[in-house]
């Protein structure tokens, strides 16, 4: 949706309440969902959505701002992140006061965390009762302080509109994140002018922001990187999030197949490049392909773009791309330039217009390598190495539950997962052919994620295929979310990877503590997700537990017209392999008893302390 012009705004002028500025400054930036919890502090506001879409109703029963209840807080605060992993565009979180808004902190970290624009918006108690321990009061400055890119408690009412403008801009500019507006409720109640224009003065912020835009690849930055780019006979360009967030994956793309150039990316960049081409070694890192992983070993010039060398990619700092001669980094953030390793070329601006001017400065100078060495060998480690498991089998094995989805959606599918086991068997066993198909948290590795994320995708990409790959721990962890899906029948598709407990948990016990299971084999042996789908309303809702029935259910499941929830009961014993475990470099990785390894290294077990 497109926003709305402050000089066109038809209500300027107009004496409106604080609650009806907010909505009408929601409607200005374009906002067309919003996810909440009602409550007594954040009733006005409610209020005056329900007026808005009664008012703005297209005569069809189709309101311009729907608002989406969910189980629980943390369920809009995720949903909102997935409507916006999935857009592109800010997602609204609407709470009340007290428990409603710390039940976001979780959602608002994990926002923080993997650089995701969302507006949560809280009631709170009216401002002359804030800080005396009134009914659902809770210091939400200063929890969310340390969580959000940045938190605003409105206590002067004619600044309201200009600060939830601001919000906005705040959250979609620069590296995007979470903004928190924490809103009395006798400001809801004020009534004013509405002015249909302004923002709040925030001169720091905007100078900074305005210098990075302003700082546009020099001809003379551009010559420094082909210098060492053209020295570079195994090139490998190094894609993260960053990438995805900027809307630059198209210019990774041209830049990547102008000259040639394979790609890995992290967990969070996976769709900026499409899985399926030949130079696409997919996810590199803990537990990346052992190729991609290979491939970073041997690579002479390394290309950071949008990546910021954390410790699931770079455990150990000074032995990542130990063969890299150079190393270029292309942010938008200062502050990761250096931060955990040191580059011969850096530049922090827009990407997309960095690497349009890297590519059109390199077909100007008639740049044209032949890296068909290169390709040749990175073809043999992608077959020698390749992602693999027991094909044999008696057990389901998850690996061949995601091949058989993905046979179907053909890498064009929104896919959404929780953490743990199955979110790292769907990164490296699916497809993805762009960005903005794959959803789930990164940095914090929120278990929960995946259910309600996949929601707020099927509303930010509606007539997509969307599917949540969950595991039986983690989807328990927001299973009330179960219902949100089928009480706004959306089609949204979710498989319940289940090993009878916290299968990542068990595999480092395995690993690293000789097999004690504290707590990891306690927990649900009893619960029947298919009764509780069918409780929640689900028509489609089977378990499948025979391997010979897979390919049948799987293709029953993807085709189902309308909300799906399949059980896959898994070999608990199944692991995720390749791994490289903490403060292990790429040369100790564990490949498992399926995938070859060439480095007969001594494997190290990392310290206790060290878990995850």
């Amino acid at each position: 949706m497109t926003t709305v012009r402050a000089s066109e705004h038809p209500r300027a002028g107009q004496t409106l309440a604080g609650s009806d500025i907010i909505v009408q400054v929601l409607a200005d930036e374009g906002v067309d969902v919003v996810f909440g919890y009602s409550g007594g502090a954040i009733l006005p506001t409610y209020d005056a959505i329900f007026r808005y879409n009664a008012e703005a109703n297209d005569g069809q029963g189709r309101d311009p701002m729907p608002l989406i209840v969910p189980a629980n807080e943390q369920g809009a605060g995720f949903m909102a992140a997935g409507y916006a992993r999935a857009s592109g565009r800010v997602g609204v979180a609407l709470v009340t006061s007290g428990p409603g808004a710390t039940n976001c902190v979780t959602p608002v970290r994990d926002c923080m965390a993997d650089s995701i624009p969302i507006v949560v918006i809280c009631g709170q108690v009216p401002t002359a009762a804030i800080g005396s321990d009134a009914f659902q009061e809770a210091p939400v400055s200063n929890i969310m302080g340390a969580c959000a890119k940045h938190v605003f408690l409105v206590t002067d009412p004619s600044r309201l509109e200009a600060t939830v403008r601001t919000a906005f801009e705040i959250a979609r500019s620069g590296r995007p994140g979470p903004v928190v507006i924490d809103v009395p409720k006798d400001v809801q109640n004020w009534e004013g002018p509405f002015l249909g224009q302004g923002t709040l003065p925030i001169p720091g912020y905007r100078a900074r922001q305005q210098q990075i835009d302003d700082n546009h690849l020099s001809d003379a930055s551009a010559v420094k990187f082909f210098e060492q780019f053209q020295q570079a006979q195994r090139p490998l360009i190094y894609a993260g999030g960053g990438v995805i967030n900027a809307e630059a994956s198209a210019a990774l793309r041209e830049f990547a197949d102008t000259f040639g150039v394979p790609v890995v990316t992290t967990l969070m960049g996976i769709g900026a490049y499409d899985t399926t081409q030949p130079r696409s070694l997919h996810m590199l890192g803990m537990h990346g392909t052992a190729f991609a992983n290979y491939a970073v070993e041997d690579a002479d010039f390394l290309f950071a773009v949008g990546a910021r060398f954390d410790d699931r990619v770079a455990a150990v700092p000074e032995r990542f791309a130990r063969n890299a001669k150079a190393i270029a980094h292309l942010d938008v953030d200062h502050s990761e330039i250096h931060k955990v390793k040191r580059v011969s070329w850096h530049h922090v601006g827009r990407m997309r217009e960095a690497l349009e001017a890297l590519t059109a400065h390199g077909k100007a100078k008639g740049f044209a390598p032949d890296y068909g060495a290169w390709h040749k060998h990175l073809a043999h480690l992608k077959r020698d190495y390749a992602m693999n498991y027991n094909r044999e089998a008696e057990q389901i094995q998850p690996y061949a539950v995601i091949e058989a989805i993905n046979r179907h959606t053909r890498g064009d599918a929104v896919i959404a997962t929780g953490v743990g086991q199955h979110q790292m068997w769907a990164a490296q066993y699916f497809d993805f052919r762009e960005p903005r198909l794959w959803l789930t948290s990164g940095s914090m590795g929120t278990m929960g994620f995946g259910l309600p994320a996949a929601i707020g995708a099927a509303f930010a990409r509606p007539g997509r295929t969307v599917i949540d790959i969950d595991g039986d721990a983690s989807i328990r962890m927001n299973l009330g979310e179960m219902e949100t899906v089928t009480t706004y029948d959306l089609p949204v598709k979710i498989v319940v990877l289940n090993n009878f407990g916290d299968g990542m948990v068990r595999q480092w016990q395995k690993l690293f503590f000789k097999g004690r299971f504290s707590a990891s084999d306690k927990s649900l042996h009893k619960k029947d997700f298919v009764k509780a789908a069918e409780a929640d309303g689900f028509a489609f809702a089977k378990r499948l537990d025979r391997g010979e029935d897979l390919e049948a259910v799987i293709a029953e499941f993807v085709t189902f017209d309308g909300p799906a929830f399949l059980e896959v009961i898994i070999d608990p014993d199944a692991g995720v392999y390749p791994m490289v475990g903490p403060g292990m470099t790429y040369d100790q990785m564990i490949t498992g008893d399926w995938i070859p390894s060439r480095d007969a290294t001594e494997t190290i077990t990392p310290d206790q302390s060290e878990m995850f």
